[in-house]
């Protein structure tokens, strides 16, 4: 599994996280490194610890051409190699001797993608979705501590909505009542409608799986089953949702989601003008009770589900029933892409050949503007926050409900 993700450009964060402080420490498919940006503007990932005596370069100086070890002076550049070291003299041929690993690494509207596979890299897929105009972009960053096939299993579970984020959602409302945490006029998300799924299904498409639902008093021809919903191979969901590997006991998730340009807004000009925010992960208290204020959105609710599985989910203790063939048949699909990656081939969506990279197309539901009537029913109160994904934490999103007057969540 690790040298099928290598085959793929990974985001490892946010543009705007260099903005505050040039170096990040960077944790990605096991692999300790730093992610910098030198003073005229490039980019660098390198491995973690310097050659020399193997001190951290999160500490690291940016210089005009790479990043400073703080320790003793050595310098290097993008590509690993030390180009400098102040105490040898100064005709030594050490440092041409010395590089550290690096890799190639990209940014596209607001993230920062590092590629980890055998050279030559593919191309930056062009998705569709991330090619919107009169948008503003915000990214938000969490790190689940659990491997992250069980994240993306969750993705071809269409009933899991039913229950986890209406049932419960419905709950966990209660809760906060009870508890004196919220006042019923002070809820930011109305109490989600429970519609039960009547049928579900699963294809393979072009870059990955699209699962669909008919709802209770729906019918195959709603865009939900029609059209249907997509996960794109291997690890991402629609456009938006974005499962990074840091090793095998954690995941980057990364939410990269578009807001329409209210009036008065400026476009972003560069990625570094995306905002960055940070996702809180639902826990227990101090008095060992659940976190209730962070299970009253889509994005903690998931949380708690998969990290309640455990680092790593034991899958020979499961029974899996006729709702869970899409979770089947993406393990089968792992399984025939990792195979082809053991026969020297490419895998789904590796990309080489420019004309191809051309706006991709992803089919979603919501292409047509319109959803069955029970999921217009999760939407936000007009003007107010998404229900959905991060939408809580959102900066832009929250920037959009306070305008608007909508209640705002605690």
């Amino acid at each position: 599994m690790g040298q099928l993700f290598r085959r793929y450009w990974l985001p490892i964060g946010g543009s705007a996280e260099l903005t505050a402080n040039p170096t990040k420490a960077v944790r990605l498919l096991g692999e300790d490194l730093v992610l910098y940006r030198d003073r005229s503007g490039k980019l660098g990932l390198i491995e973690a610890s310097c050659a020399h005596r193997r001190v951290h370069l999160l500490y690291g100086i940016p210089e005009d051409n790479g990043l400073r070890c703080p320790y003793h002076g050595w310098l290097y550049d993008e590509t690993g190699q030390c180009t400098e070291m102040p105490a040898e003299a100064p005709d030594s041929t050490f440092p041409s001797r010395v590089q550290i690993q690096a890799y190639p690494v990209q940014e596209q509207r607001g993230l920062v993608f590092a590629y980890l596979g055998p050279l030559p890299a593919p191309l930056l897929p062009n998705w569709g979705p991330w090619n919107k105009e009169n948008v503003r972009w915000d990214v938000g960053l969490a790190v689940v501590p659990c491997n992250w096939l069980q994240i993306m299993e969750n993705s071809m579970d269409p009933v899991h909505t039913e229950w986890l984020h209406r049932y419960f959602s419905r709950y966990v409302l209660q809760r906060l009542e009870e508890t004196g945490q919220r006042q019923r006029d002070e809820h930011w998300r109305p109490p989600p409608p429970v519609v039960p799924h009547k049928k579900v299904g699963f294809d393979i498409y072009q870059h990955g799986i699209i699962k669909r639902r008919v709802l209770e008093g729906g019918s195959e021809e709603d865009v939900s089953w029609r059209i249907g919903h997509p996960v794109v191979f291997p690890n991402m969901l629609n456009g938006g949702q974005i499962r990074v590997p840091v090793d095998d006991e954690n995941t980057l998730y990364i939410w990269y989601q578009s807001h329409d340009l209210k009036e008065g807004e400026q476009p972003q000009l560069t990625s570094s003008d995306v905002p960055v925010y940070r996702v809180p992960l639902p826990g227990l208290d101090d008095n060992g009770l659940p976190t209730w204020d962070r299970l009253d959105n889509n994005s903690g609710q998931d949380n708690m589900a998969w990290m309640t599985q455990g680092p790593i989910s034991e899958r020979w203790k499961e029974r899996l029933g006729e709702s869970d063939k899409g979770i089947i048949m993406y393990r089968r699909l792992l399984v025939d892409q990792m195979r082809i990656v053991d026969d020297g081939g490419d895998p789904m969506n590796v990309i080489r050949d420019p004309k191809e990279n051309v706006d991709l197309y992803i089919p979603n539901e919501t292409e047509e503007g319109d959803l069955t009537w029970g999921y217009r029913q999760l939407r936000s109160l007009e003007g107010g926050l998404s229900t959905g994904s991060s939408g809580k934490y959102s900066v832009i999103g929250r920037e959009h409900a306070q305008q608007s007057g909508a209640p705002l969540p605690k």
